[in-house]
This record gives C-alpha cells, sequence and structure tokens, in this order.
C-alpha cells in the first residue's frame, strides 16, 4: 500500500521532514519545489508508515485504499512523475523542518510583520522556530480577522484546503506573538512608526491589485475582476456591498488559473451544495436567485499551457450539478502541439492535463443544466453592449513554435453574456514610504532585503510572499519563501545591521490607543471565531461569516467583556 497527495495539496512541505524514506518529492531545496503544482509520493519507495498523514496541516494525504474509483487520477499522477528520470535519484534527505540559524551577539530583536496571510504567519513561524534569537514578533493585520487569504482567497467548497490556518493557530499561540487586528499600516501607523518601535519590518501584505485586459469596454457595468468576485463570495468587508448581475444565462471568465475554475464552479454550482459552506450569506442569497447557467472559462493558449492545476482541473471533474465540456474537442489545434514542437517535448504535467481535458466531452450530454466549458486559443479584443455588457467579442489564436506566446487570426466571434470576470494576473500596491517597482508590481527588493532605487538595501526593511515575488505559488511556496527572508534578516541582525535602541511594548501600545479606539487583539478574534460559529446553530456550515468591521467589532467587545 501506498500513500497519496490529493486536490488540497498546500505545498507547504510539513510532510517532507516526516516521512522516514525520503518519497516525498520535490522538497524545499530540489528543482522545480518553487514551479510544481504539488507534493509527489514516491509509489515505489512509501512504507506505509502513516506519518505524512499525521504532518499533513490540509488532510491532503490519504493511503491508497481509501480512494474511491473516481480519485484513481491521484495515483496515475503520482507514478507519472516518479516515471520522469530527472526525479530521480533523490539527492539529499531533510530529516527536520529547516529553520534559519545565524550566530549572534545580542538574541534580543523585535519585529513588526504587515500581514496575517500564510506568507505574514510563515515569517513569523520561521522567526519563532530560530533558536538563537529571543524574537519578539508583532503581526499588524488592517482587518479584524487574521488568515489573510486562507479566509477571503480560498473557494469555500475547499474547506480541506482552509486547515492550513490550524498550523497558523499554533504559531499565535507563541507568548512571543503579539496580534494587532484591525490597524492599517498607512493610516493607524506609518512607516516610520514601525522603524521606531522595530529593529525590523517584514512587509507580507499580498498583491491586492487586478490586471485589466486593456480592451474596450473592459470598464461596463457586468465586468468585473474575478478577484472582487471571490472577495465578495468570501465575505470580506471591503466588497460585501458589491453586486453582480446574475440575471442573464451565461457568464464568461477570462483566464485559466485556479481562480478561473474556483469562480466558475462558485457560479455553477448546485445552491444546496453551497449551502453547507462558509460562502457569504449574502452571495449564498445572491447565486440562489441567480439565472446562469452556462459559464465558459476563456484561456489564449491551448490545454498544455493552462495555468490552472492538474488537482483544480481533477476537482472541478469530480464536482456535482453541472457538466464540464471542452469546445471543438479533437476537431481544431487545441489539443495539439505548437506549430515545429513535438508534442513529445512536453512536460509531464503538460501531457496530464493536456489528457484529462482531451477525455472531456465535446457537448453537454447530462440531465444537470448547468455547464463550464473550457475554451481555448481565444483571447477577447472587446468587451461589447451599450449601457452593460452584452457580449465578449474573441478572437481565435494560433500558437508559435515557442509554445508560450500565441498568434491572432482573422477569426473573430461575438459570445453573447452578461457578466465578464477578468482574471489574468495580480500586482501589488505601492507602500507608503517602500519603494516600489511598478512594472513588476512588487517592493523592490533582493532577496528579501528592501533596496531602494540605487540597489543599496534599506536597514530593517523586508519583504515576503507575492508583494516580494509576484503572484505565483500556492499557498505553501510562501514558507520557502519567508525563510529566505527570514534568513537575510537574521544575517542583518548577526551583522549588527539592525542595532539601535527602539521603543518598547508601552510605548507602542499608547500609540495604538490613541490613534484606532477600536484596536483588536488575538483573543478578540477568536471571540469572533467562536461567535460565527455559533450562528450556524444546529446546521452543518462551518460558520456563518460576518461581513462588515463593526459586526466583528461589536461580536469581539460583547463576548470578551462575559
Amino acid at each position: 500500500m501506498t500513500h497519496v497527495v490529493t486536490q488540497s495539496c498546500c505545498n507547504d512541505a510539513s510532510c517532507v521532514p516526516a516521512c522516514p524514506v525520503n518519497c516525498i518529492h520535490p522538497t524545499p531545496d530540489e528543482p522545480g519545489y518553487a514551479t510544481t503544482e504539488m507534493l509527489y509520493i514516491d509509489p515505489e519507495a512509501c512504507v506505509d508508515c502513516g506519518q505524512c498523514v499525521l504532518a499533513c496541516p490540509v488532510d491532503a494525504i490519504r493511503p491508497d485504499n481509501d480512494l474511491s474509483d473516481a480519485d484513481g487520477h491521484w495515483l496515475d499522477l503520482n507514478a507519472e512523475y516518479f516515471a520522469d528520470p530527472g526525479h530521480r535519484p533523490y539527492t539529499s534527505r531533510p530529516t527536520a523542518l529547516q529553520v534559519p540559524r545565524v550566530e549572534v551577539s545580542d538574541r534580543r530583536l523585535r519585529v513588526a510583520i504587515i500581514g496575517s496571510g500564510p506568507s505574514g504567519c510563515y515569517a513569523a513561524e520561521q522567526l519563532l522556530a530560530c533558536r538563537d534569537v529571543d524574537a519578539e514578533v508583532h503581526v499588524f493585520e488592517r482587518l479584524p480577522t487574521p488568515w489573510g487569504l486562507v479566509r477571503f482567497g480560498v473557494a469555500p467548497d475547499h474547506q480541506r484546503t482552509k486547515q492550513v490556518a490550524k498550523l497558523f493557530e499554533q504559531v499565535a499561540g507563541s507568548d512571543r506573538l503579539t496580534f494587532h487586528l484591525n490597524v492599517e499600516v498607512g493610516k493607524h501607523l506609518e512607516h516610520d512608526d514601525l522603524l521606531a518601535h522595530f529593529h525590523a519590518v517584514i512587509y507580507a501584505v499580498g498583491a491586492p491589485g487586478d490586471v485589466g485586459l486593456g480592451v474596450p469596454g473592459d470598464d461596463l457595468p457586468g465586468s468585473h475582476s474575478a478577484a472582487e468576485f471571490v472577495a465578495w463570495y468570501n465575505g470580506h468587508p471591503d466588497f460585501a456591498d458589491r453586486t453582480f448581475d446574475l440575471s442573464g444565462e451565461r457568464a464568461v471568465v477570462v483566464g485559466n488559473g485556479n481562480v478561473s475554475l474556483d469562480v466558475a464552479r462558485v457560479l455553477a454550482s448546485d445552491i444546496d451544495d453551497l449551502r453547507a459552506t462558509d460562502i457569504a450569506d449574502h452571495a449564498l442569497d445572491a447565486l440562489a436567485d441567480s439565472n446562469i447557467r452556462e459559464v465558459i472559462v476563456l484561456g489564449r493558449r491551448g490545454p498544455q499551457q493552462a495555468a490552472f492545476s492538474i488537482a483544480e482541473l481533477i476537482g472541478l471533474r469530480a464536482a456535482s450539478g453541472f457538466d464540464v465540456v471542452v469546445r471543438n474537442h479533437g476537431s481544431d489545434c487545441s489539443f495539439g502541439a505548437p506549430r515545429g514542437v513535438p508534442s513529445g517535448g512536453a512536460s509531464a504535467t503538460a501531457r496530464i492535463k493536456a489528457a484529462l481535458i482531451a477525455g472531456l466531452p465535446s457537448h453537454v450530454a447530462g440531465s444537470h443544466g448547468k455547464s463550464i466549458e473550457l475554451r481555448f486559443f481565444g483571447s477577447p479584443v472587446e468587451i461589447v453592449g451599450g449601457d452593460r455588457v452584452t457580449a465578449v467579442r474573441i478572437t481565435r489564436n494560433e500558437l508559435n513554435a515557442d509554445g508560450r506566446s500565441v498568434v491572432p487570426t482573422t477569426d473573430v466571434e461575438d459570445v453573447a453574456c452578461g457578466l465578464v470576470l477578468r482574471s489574468i494576473g495580480y500586482r501589488g500596491k505601492p507602500l507608503p514610504g517602500v519603494p516600489f517597482d511598478e512594472v513588476k508590481g512588487t517592493v523592490r527588493h533582493d532577496g528579501g532585503r528592501v533596496i531602494d532605487a540605487s540597489g543599496e538595501p534599506i536597514p530593517g526593511v523586508y519583504a515576503t510572499g507575492w508583494i516580494k515575488r509576484g503572484p505565483s505559488g500556492v499557498i505553501g511556496t510562501n514558507r520557502k519563501c519567508a525563510r529566505e527572508t527570514v534568513q537575510a534578516l537574521l544575517d542583518d541582525h548577526a551583522a549588527r545591521r539592525l542595532s539601535r535602541d527602539v521603543v518598547g511594548t508601552a510605548g507602542l501600545m499608547t500609540v495604538l490607543a490613541a490613534r484606532q479606539p477600536d484596536l483588536l487583539t488575538y483573543s478578540d478574534w477568536r471571540a469572533i471565531d467562536r461567535h460565527e460559529r455559533e450562528l450556524v446553530g444546529t446546521g452543518t456550515r462551518p460558520r456563518v461569516k460576518l461581513t462588515s468591521v463593526e459586526q466583528m467589532v461589536a461580536a469581539a467587545r460583547s463576548l470578551t467583556a462575559r
């Protein structure tokens, strides 16, 4: 018997050091870790000890005898990965969680982390795990709730993925970690305030901006960013009052990454299935009245170049309540290799992905009444409409020999729809007092050290996560990213580049009390969390989310006062 990594893999590699026979790959120190879609367990090396199951923070690892026939893809996927000679032999054998190390003369270190999502929490984990310093870590979050995209980005029907928050809760239990919730840097605290109170500041604020289509009509009512839609159905306070016109029968999602499949799945899912999740009530009510019956997911390139992961595709195929189809299956270039490139030159992942897509039907054959269509080699050239969206004008593309770029053809089609959601990328937003690269949409940095216009590191200022490297990777990818940043910070501490007098915690709390009367603590968040779970009553939902800052503050004050 072997164990298998399945759909909800967070890729943070907690399972890697738990394995006594080094059969889980790629490890964070092996090539491909930063770009791999998930981790894989070698079926020939696995000894069925089950240690990886205990270590997995998102319950993604299962024994093969616990898989249904519909889950057989996972066995095939693991076997295919290790069939590639490039994935063997293994050159390293991790024996423990790798933690930054440093030799210091002064063990005292005060660090502020801005942002409580995965990148910020992994940075806190790394700092607190380093035994060479007595790090005092303060996490600042502008919302009353922590965990960032785990709460507001992960799809509501992916509850196992959200379980990574349990790891962050363990980190939060340290007596050397303090949360300051409902505190916005740039409003309640400035960059200079942070430097006055901390030896180092790590920005882990993500990439909240979206990339526009840059075509006529992109700003018409009915055309939105997928990020806005995701935040809306996940109950983000900044987006809870948004409205989306769901009166039409067709929606078009531009882009074919994991977020695209998430929003398509939410739009097409049976409302009773969504009622079992933590989707926001306002979204649940709107989707219950939705007339949308068809969702087109539009990609400018082909199946082998699709940005969504194999795991996400398998999850989409396995979902109930709608059919998944692919346009013009077997009748055009969508499933062939690019011109001049043999199909054997594609990676194993790309070949598996293309094969799974090729196995989809070309037309709706079920009785669900709803469908998601994967359409490839198409780019929007205009969002059509007068006072609102009525169609998307799409041009057909052909893939170049390089396998990456496409050439538009003269074939153009208008696809009628009432809702367009663009999901073609994210970018960071400038931070007050922090150098920013407008082209990349990230802070300027070198290995996590924020640098000025001349390329010189700014003492005590660092970045991690998407604001550092751009929108790439999955939740667990942030762990390795945070390790690099924390190692740079500790090296600077050891070199006494951070040695300066700073104002203590008492001074910080005096400033915060004066500027933010509604400051919340981690205990307040636990009260909010408890309240949301209690709102479920006798139901089966994980929680009923509060969706306004005022509601959250009121719940925290009410429950902590008891």
